[in-house]
């Protein structure tokens, strides 16, 4: 008769990753060989001890992070979300919007280039004609508009004091 591939004394039922020794007492891993305190034998073998523990992984999907010298089965961390954006502004770094002006630029310059290339005088003039006219709506675009979504003009300088006053007064607060 063949031999059971799986340990049949494994709780796969626990999901304690650590036991007390039973000749110390202290606090062990459960799937280790030996205990690490007095090095007193938890499990007849190595392979005894690999196949409960392949036995208790492959009974629970939340057990496939776990080790066998773990104590505690492992915390899923989240991925961190950083907020770049958040996080430069508070450094005091300036960060551009992203655009997609300098893609038309690079049009615009692909057409003066094959403006370049010799071909009859007409199409060079045209294809002259688009480069110049592409690259200068992607200038304007970067420059004006996104510009202008990126400095907004909504401060209006006013010639008043701080404190709404005229200049020279003194401010609501200052009058106990």
């Amino acid at each position: 008769m063949p031999r059971a591939t799986k340990p049949a004394f494994v709780d796969v039922g626990n999901p304690a990753m650590a036991i007390d020794c039973p000749n110390c007492g202290l606090l062990t891993p459960r799937f280790g060989q030996y205990c690490r305190n007095c090095g007193f034998s938890l499990w007849p073998s190595g392979p005894f001890v690999a196949a409960a523990f392949q036995a208790w992984q492959s009974a629970d999907p939340a057990r496939r992070a776990a080790r066998r010298f773990d104590l505690e089965l492992p915390a899923r961390a989240a991925p961190a979300v950083v907020d770049y954006e958040e996080r430069a502004h508070r450094l005091g770094i300036h960060i551009f919007p992203s655009s997609s002006y300098p893609f038309i630029i690079c049009v615009g310059f692909f057409f003066l280039a094959l403006a370049a290339v010799p071909f009859s005088s007409v199409v060079r003039i045209a294809l002259g004609a688009i480069g110049a006219l592409v690259f200068l709506v992607g200038v304007v675009g970067w420059v004006v508009l996104e510009d202008v979504r990126m400095y907004p003009s909504d401060d209006v300088i006013t010639h008043e004091s701080p404190g709404g006053g005229e200049p020279g007064q003194p401010r609501s607060e200052d009058n106990h």
